[in-house]
């Protein structure tokens, strides 16, 4: 866990002198090995790079000569990583080399408040998937050069005297190397080009180059969208606004077909969006103008974070302490072993240290399958007002079978929701787990049944849980991470593990208004996401992987069906013989404006074997993983740029197979 923090309130520069040689950025995330097993690769493995956090800095390489190639930031990262509040200010002069972000590959992420000015590229990166927004490109050569993806998305990026927005044309038409881009609530000023796509009508993969634009400003924009053999979308020399365009594949009720132009844009709930109209955002607090005396320490007010004490008294009192005296709880790094429920109250801001502040549910009381019991419950039914979580992570110690890790009952209805900033379920696979290989390993080569399954390894019952009570939740960059390997292995191989978290994020909000940037769930039995009887939600570039061992066992155990959670039945599919009892990525049922502006929804293994993801091999590691169900109780469902690995239908409405993965989907509406 690594963190680079500026002060919030006057931003230190990190300056390349004249002379300086280093390496790959100013701050490099992950070196590239020149010895060892790693010789010729990133040093941590981009996909296994996780909770990093750089924010409140000016990179500056401006004394560098244009044609140096400089790099402010080497960022090939994964989950649990974000850049926040940050200047780069490159030299502009012409044949400039420098690049603000360079990203060539990682599974992330979320980045925010960047600013870029010259260089030849601001962003010039290539990921699985990221969420960023409120990016400022000025005078950059080419704001955004997109070098591969599934998915990404963009909003309230302001593109100004460019000569490029965003190309994406990597790969050129005959090997598209772009998935998809989603940019939305966004602007394109005085910049002759704004995006650059290599997609044609017969362009390979068939289904890659996916755009999604929806509320885009232009102006002075010669040419809005330019395909290889021309413009697809013509520009304007004065102000204009792109209300909803797309081009790639699309669903309808009336079917598949492709799309190139103009479409109706989504129907936005006013309560998701700001005063402009545009989907609702805020950056992480960092309290930078809060005086000393307003924070609490909770090791002052008594608790120990070590991982062995029982700090529940004492965390419970610390919490109590910080909102009667409307201070804010410093949560220092440590592990606070809790045996009760931790209860949050309205007003509450609880901040910890450098993703190092664990509350660890531990004990019988929350090891009851049949009567699961909260570990940390922000508000209580009927409960109004607010409250600020940001730089905490959430786990369990051992076996914890009905523990939910978070239940978010709060009713916030004011100008400023609730938030949950990098708040983070962590469920194994770290030392004082106990949930590590020695307790865990995998074993795919014994079929494993509910008599023989290791029960050690049931370590929790759901990570988050938005009741029907809850309203006005705004989260940002939260993983919800069921390990499937351990991360303290002592042989540093990553180990594979096999542990048991029945539920990832469940939300049955009634009143809903719930916005989800860049968040991820992952591994967990039956679900990734769940949405039942709820309304009004936004999101920004959804990420999931199903549990790496199903179907061996499959999501049918351990844990029961609970009706009272509205958990998923589970029938094979009437037509493939795929075994169709894996957790859903994606499931959505009975509920209406659910907006999704880039869904990623991942099945990589078969029993641990990739045999069924690998290129050519059909997309046959599981047969459904996103279910949309409720007949016409289910309505103004929109997901775009939705990108499905490993799974051999990408939707289902009603048990009812509409897209398989031999066509995919790209970009898609489903609309009951």
């Amino acid at each position: 866990m690594n963190r680079i923090i500026g002060n919030p309130n006057c931003l230190p520069t990190i300056l390349a002198a004249s002379n300086f040689t280093g390496g790959l950025g100013l701050i490099d995330a992950s070196p590239y090995q020149g010895s060892g097993p790693r010789v010729g690769q990133t040093g941590y493995g981009a996909t296994n790079t996780f909770f990093r956090q750089i924010r409140n800095l000016i990179l500056d390489t401006t004394q560098l000569p244009a044609n140096f190639s400089a790099t402010g930031i080497h960022w090939p990262t994964a989950q649990t990583t974000s850049l926040q509040n940050i200047v780069f200010n490159m030299n502009a002069a012409n044949g400039t080399l420098h690049q603000g972000v360079f990203v060539e590959e990682g599974s992330g992420g979320f980045m925010t408040d960047l600013v870029f000015n010259g260089g030849q590229y601001g962003f010039n990166v290539g990921n699985q998937q990221f969420t960023t927004r409120n990016l400022t490109f000025n005078n950059v050569d080419t704001a955004i050069n997109q070098l591969w993806d599934w998915g990404w998305t963009y909003k309230s990026i302001s593109i100004n005297n460019c000569r490029v927005g965003l190309n994406m044309s990597a790969g050129g038409p005959s090997a598209v190397n772009v998935g998809s881009i989603t940019l939305f609530d966004s602007e394109i000023n005085n910049t002759p080009i704004g995006i650059v796509t290599a997609r044609t009508g017969d362009s390979e993969p068939d289904s890659a180059g996916s755009l999604y634009l929806e509320n885009v400003k232009l102006n002075n924009v010669g040419v809005a969208v330019l395909g290889p053999n021309g413009t697809y979308l013509a520009g304007s020399f004065g102000p204009s606004v792109i209300s909803a365009w797309a081009d790639g594949h699309r669903y309808l009720p009336q079917g598949p077909h492709e799309e190139r132009g103009h479409i109706a844009p989504s129907k936005r709930p006013a309560e998701l969006l700001d005063a402009q109209g545009k989907y609702y955002e805020r950056s992480k607090p960092q309290y930078g103008s809060v005086p000393s005396s307003q924070i609490l320490s909770a090791r002052d007010a008594g608790a120990t974070g070590d991982g062995d004490t029982d700090d529940t008294d004492a965390l419970r009192a610390a919490i109590l302490k910080a909102q009667i005296e409307s201070r804010i709880l410093f949560l220092d790094a440590g592990y606070y072993k809790v045996t009760g429920t931790i209860y949050v109250p309205p007003g509450s801001k609880i901040v910890g240290e450098a993703l190092a502040s664990v509350i660890l549910a531990s004990g019988e009381y929350f090891n009851d399958i049949d009567a699961p019991k909260v570990v940390v419950q922000i508000a209580q039914p009927g409960e109004q007002g607010t409250v600020e979580l940001s730089d905490l992570i959430f786990s369990t110690q051992g076996q914890q079978k009905g523990a939910i890790l978070v239940e978010y009952n709060l009713a916030s209805y004011g100008a400023e929701p609730a938030g949950l900033w990098d708040v983070h379920t962590r469920i194994g696979g770290f030392a004082g787990s106990n949930l590590q290989v020695e307790q865990c390993e995998k074993t795919p080569n014994v079929t494993i049944t509910a008599d023989n399954l290791v029960e050690d390894c049931i370590a929790a019952y759901m990570s988050i849980h938005v009741t029907k009570f809850g309203t006005g939740l705004y989260m940002e960059n939260n993983w919800l991470w069921t390990a499937d390997h351990d991360l303290d292995d002592a042989t540093n191989n990553n180990t594979q593990l096999t542990i048991y978290a029945g539920r990832g994020l469940y939300i049955e909000s009634m009143r809903g208004a719930l916005w989800l940037y860049g968040t991820a769930v992952e591994h967990h039995v039956k679900y990734e996401y769940q949405f039942v009887d709820t309304r009004n939600i936004f999101m920004g570039q959804i990420q999931t992987e199903t549990a790496y061992y199903q179907p061996n066992p499959d999501a049918t155990i351990p844990f029961p069906p609970n009706p009272a959670l509205n958990d998923p039945v589970f029938t094979p599919s009437t037509n493939s013989s795929v075994n169709a009892a894996d957790g859903w990525g994606l499931r959505i049922v009975r509920s209406n404006n659910i907006l999704g502006y880039g869904v990623g929804l991942y099945s990589f293994f078969d029993n641990y074997s990739t045999d069924c993801s690998a290129v050519g091999a059909g997309a046959r590691c599981q047969t459904r993983i996103l279910s949309i169900e409720g007949d016409r109780n289910t309505y103004d469902v929109g997901l775009y740029n939705l990108n499905t690995v490993g799974a051999t239908q990408m939707v289902t409405r009603d048990g009812v197979d509409l897209a398989s993965n031999d066509w995919e989907l790209w970009v898609k509406l489903v609309k009951g």
